[in-house]
């Protein structure tokens, strides 16, 4: 499985930006994606994830704002990003999963939020 990781850029505070990561490989459609984002010195953490069956969990730190999709008969898994702050600055990553094997993980898009 390939991830690629797109839509990244700058915004200002109470912009919008969509990201887009494109899976190749098999299984995709029956795999958990998920976006994560980290910042140096900060620790990876979870955005947002989106199950096989389109079953959604945020982070508190999102939840009104940003919104995880999926369309299948692209292997594609969006997260469009509402009133976005300078603290949703990061570099954004997808991340699939597949049973019990480690997860994938896309290369990364920066998005940076100026105040």
């Amino acid at each position: 499985v390939q991830l690629q990781a797109s839509g990244g850029g700058l915004v200002q505070a109470g912009g919008s930006l969509r990201l887009s990561c494109a899976a190749s490989g098999s299984m995709v459609s029956i795999s958990t994606m998920a976006w994560y984002r980290g910042s140096p010195g900060k620790q990876r953490e979870l955005v947002a994830r989106i199950t096989s069956r389109s079953s959604t969990n945020y982070a508190d730190f999102v939840k009104g704002r940003f919104t995880i999709s999926r369309d299948n008969a692209k292997n594609t898994v969006y997260l469009q990003m509402n009133s976005l702050k300078p603290e949703d600055t990061a570099v954004y990553y997808c991340n699939l999963v597949q049973g019990l094997t480690p997860p994938y993980w896309g290369q990364g898009t920066e998005v940076t939020v100026s105040s």
